[in-house]
């Protein structure tokens, strides 16, 4: 877009850090005019604007995490057209998690409960060099039987290097599942080797700590439940307490169990 164009560099610097994944921009996929487009809440756009990451920038406009500094400068930014206010309508499937219609509303404003959908792609080097790689390694596997012998040499050792990776792989995760069972009867609860080895954490942290207890997590709900007695028998205590000091109930001795009341009468046989 020619609005685009006219932006200054502070404000595409800005436009550049809510596209990065460092910004925390929470970004959603929308039906815009049957094309999918990313759209986003004008709330998340505020708190990435107000996050320590952007206040170590360089080269941006300041902004205060006490006042609307950043809703201001976003509402400034929607004249190059980077972003747009939407109206979100009804999934575009059956499903309720389908993306949803979205259409660009006439009266643009910003504000943090509003929707806004992105005309801006960023940077595409990335994108670019991708393809161009993808295409190298397509061609020299097709001109494979024209590589020099040492080169294909090479090439047979690395991919034999690779199979071997994986089958070890596969054996230690055959192996830790054998020595998990052998322990769960031996040494209940049992012991896993390499206990992050499938977990969502780095290589190296996959691979530490070298075993552990395969205990199970502390139960959370117990806790808040005895908590909670604790606290509804103080508070009986302090209303029992209270009452007695105000003289509000006598002490009644209760008949022992068993016991049978008779009536007597008045006058004396």
């Amino acid at each position: 877009m020619e609005n685009q164009l006219k932006a200054p560099p502070e404000i595409r610097n800005v436009i550049n850090f809510l596209r990065g994944s460092s910004s925390g921009l929470k970004n959603r996929v929308g039906v815009l005019n049957g094309s999918r487009r990313e759209y986003f809440k004008g709330k998340s756009a505020i708190k990435a604007l107000q996050s320590p990451a952007y206040a170590k920038l360089k080269n941006v406009p300041p902004v205060n995490p006490e006042d609307d500094s950043a809703k201001q400068l976003l509402h400034s930014m929607l004249q190059y057209a980077f972003f747009l206010r939407v109206n979100r309508g009804n999934p575009t499937g059956s499903s309720s998690s389908s993306p949803k219609q979205i259409q660009v509303v006439p009266m643009q404003e910003f504000a943090s409960d509003y929707y806004y959908a992105w005309f801006y792609e960023g940077s595409q080097w990335r994108t670019y060099f991708g393809a161009v790689a993808l295409v190298a390694v397509v061609l020299a596997g097709v001109m494979f039987p024209l590589w020099p012998m040492k080169l294909r040499i090479g090439a047979w050792y690395l991919s034999m290097g690779g199979f071997g990776l994986i089958g070890l792989f596969i054996a230690l995760s055959i192996f830790r599942l054998i020595f998990y069972v052998i322990t769960l009867v031996v040494a209940s609860p049992g012991i896993w080797i390499f206990p992050k080895l499938f977990a969502d954490v780095g290589f190296v942290d996959s691979f530490i700590p070298g075993w552990d207890w395969d205990l199970p997590p502390p139960k959370k709900e117990k806790k808040k439940k005895r908590g909670e007695g604790e606290e509804k028998k103080k508070k009986r205590k302090q209303v029992g307490e209270s009452d007695s000091a105000n003289g509000a109930g006598t002490p009644v001795e209760k008949a022992p169990s068993g016991a049978r009341i008779e009536e007597v009468s008045d006058h004396d046989e």
